[in-house]
């Protein structure tokens, strides 16, 4: 699952293909993750590598144990190779 925790305006600018927006600073992300599934891995992104890294945190605070940070959306286009949608 990946998930991007950009503003819902970033998000809208371009974003991976199928990901879930979950935005971080409105507070949107910390309150969905009693509804995530833990048995699922999770790739973050966002603009520069910094509320995905916050997010991983929480989400490893919450016993998910498969979490990794892509950094940035542009870094996280190149590692996965998903195409960026509008």
């Amino acid at each position: 699952m990946i998930l991007d925790v950009r503003t819902p305006a970033e998000y809208s600018s371009g974003h991976l293909d199928g990901a879930q927006l979950l935005d971080f600073n409105s507070g949107e992300f910390t309150s969905a993750i009693p509804t995530l599934d833990k048995d699922l891995e999770y790739l973050i992104y966002c603009r520069s590598g910094n509320r995905a890294g916050q997010a991983m945190k929480q989400l490893q605070d919450a016993g998910f144990t498969r979490v990794s940070n892509l950094g940035s959306f542009q870094q996280a286009a190149k590692t996965t190779g998903v195409e960026i949608v509008k």
